[in-house]
């Protein structure tokens, strides 16, 4: 990742923002990372990618809770489920 001090993307503006055209560029306050610029499609690419880790996360935790349940029935319910969970496959 490219890394630009404030002042450098002041003076150099286009540059840095056809950097980050093709990567995130770091912006730099007194040596210290303050922004990154990248292109809306690497930030929704980013964005994209969070959701489905949260989603994977939230399965998981789902199927540790059913796996875990002692309820009455859960043998149907988990059957119910992973039937659901194939039709969006």
């Amino acid at each position: 990742m490219r890394q630009f001090s404030l002042g450098d993307i002041q003076n150099l503006h286009s540059d840095v923002l056809e950097q980050a055209a093709t990567e995130p560029v770091v912006l730099t306050s007194k040596s210290q990372a303050s922004y990154v610029i990248m292109s809306v499609d690497n930030y929704e690419q980013l964005m994209n990618r969070i959701a489905q880790l949260e989603d994977f996360i939230l399965g998981q935790q789902a199927q540790m809770a059913v796996a875990n349940s002692r309820m009455v029935g859960s043998e149907i319910f988990t059957t119910e489920l992973e039937r659901l969970a194939a039709l969006d496959d």
